[in-house]
């Protein structure tokens, strides 16, 4: 006989798990099923930069929210998150100031701490910068990045200490239904029963939709990541940066070393089997995005490659995410299609999700903008940015 629960989360990524424990922490028995361990998929090879600079409101104060619980996350949640406050910069060409200014004056409306910055002042938190073709840029002091894997795994044990069920090892088979309502699944190994099920699958939600007849779109994009050893003389630690002029950004790391990939809508054309495609780095991509690298950083032509990977994006056509009931009514729900931009928004999301399935309304972080119907209403969720993928 299949044990019953009142949801069941299928995905052990930082939005399974944070949105398992959110609903553990209301009272609801809660089983969280995984293919494989948790943090293991996407989620675990993040960059997981942390950073409030959004276009649009709903998502600078998700983000504001999530940098709190980042900077507080052993009192929040109970284990360590590897939080490393090391403040955010993004750059901009002149044809994004008028937007960049924009943006700034209403996050600092929310209590995000930005500022807009001239090249003069950017140098002397980034010693040797490339800044000559600068109007300005944006900086945040307390934004970072933290350990994606760490992350989510201190997510599911506090989930699990509050009587939440996680099953790894577990592939979801099939998802059952009594008339246009859910009633739970069939996994390898067990028979699961709910009323509710949250679909937080990632790059693998466009087949695990299909079982519940919602044809999703997200698709599995392939993108890279490449590591570069900083020189003798640029050890010191710089901030996170996003580079819109060369389409990059870039992050230190442990080690001396800099993380770095790009921001280009590009990606978005690398549509993959997220069961079978190319983990290693493609021979072209570190000279590229090593160029790139050096036209903002000249010190970093003396950098030592020290390998990279290769992951998945689970990319929507706006580059937002799906956080909605498909179809309403159904208890079936999706979370994903974050597009890259996911890990910096995960505590928020899980509130934003459990709001929705308990049936509680939060207007501060109101799942309208992400409702599933936008892209046959053809209104898309729209960025100040000609870069999609920053929100």
């Amino acid at each position: 006989m299949a044990e019953t629960f009142d949801v069941i989360v299928i995905g052990g990524g930082i939005m399974g798990c944070s949105s398992a424990y959110q609903l553990a922490k209301r009272g609801l028995k809660v089983a969280l099923v995984e293919k494989g361990h948790i943090g293991d998929g996407p989620t675990g090879k993040s960059s997981a930069i942390i950073r409030q600079h959004y276009s649009n409101e709903l998502t600078a104060r998700m983000a504001y929210h999530s940098l709190g619980i980042f900077q507080n996350f052993e009192d929040e949640i109970g284990d360590t998150c590897g939080f490393k406050r090391t403040g955010f910069v993004a750059l901009v060409a002149a044809k994004d100031q008028v937007g960049l200014d924009a943006n700034v004056k209403f996050q600092r409306g929310l209590g995000i701490k930005t500022e807009v910055m001239s090249p003069e002042a950017l140098r002397e938190i980034i010693p040797g910068l490339e800044t000559t073709d600068l109007v300005a840029a944006v900086y945040e002091p307390e934004s970072g990045y933290a350990d994606a894997y760490l992350a989510t795994n201190a997510y599911a044990q506090a989930a699990q200490l509050l009587g939440a069920n996680i099953l790894v090892k577990t592939n979801v088979e099939g998802i059952r239904f009594e008339g246009d309502r859910v009633v739970g699944i069939d996994s390898s190994t067990v028979k699961l029963d709910a009323p509710n099920i949250l679909c937080c699958t990632g790059a693998w939600t466009g087949a695990v939709a299909k079982m519940a007849e919602v044809d999703a779109p997200i698709n599995a994009c392939r993108v890279q990541v490449a590591y570069f050893r900083r020189p003798d003389g640029s050890e010191a630690q710089h901030p996170v940066v996003v580079d819109f002029i060369n389409a990059i950004y870039f992050r230190p790391e442990a080690g001396n070393l800099t993380i770095a990939g790009l921001v280009d809508p590009s990606e978005a054309n690398a549509i993959v089997d997220p069961n079978n495609y190319n983990e290693a780095l493609d021979y072209e991509f570190v000279p590229d995005v090593g160029k790139r690298l050096i036209c903002r950083f000249p010190a970093m032509e003396m950098a030592g490659s020290a390998g990279g990977y290769a992951s998945l994006y689970a990319v929507t056509p706006d580059w937002h995410p799906v956080i909605d009931e498909v179809p309403e009514g159904s208890g079936f729900y999706i979370c994903s299609g974050f597009s890259g931009h996911g890990f910096k928004l995960g505590p928020a999301v899980g509130v934003m999700v459990t709001d929705m399935i308990v049936g509680e309304r939060n207007p501060v972080f109101d799942p309208h903008l992400f409702r599933f119907r936008r892209y046959q209403e053809n209104d898309p969720v729209r960025g100040k940015y000609e870069y999609s993928i920053v929100g």
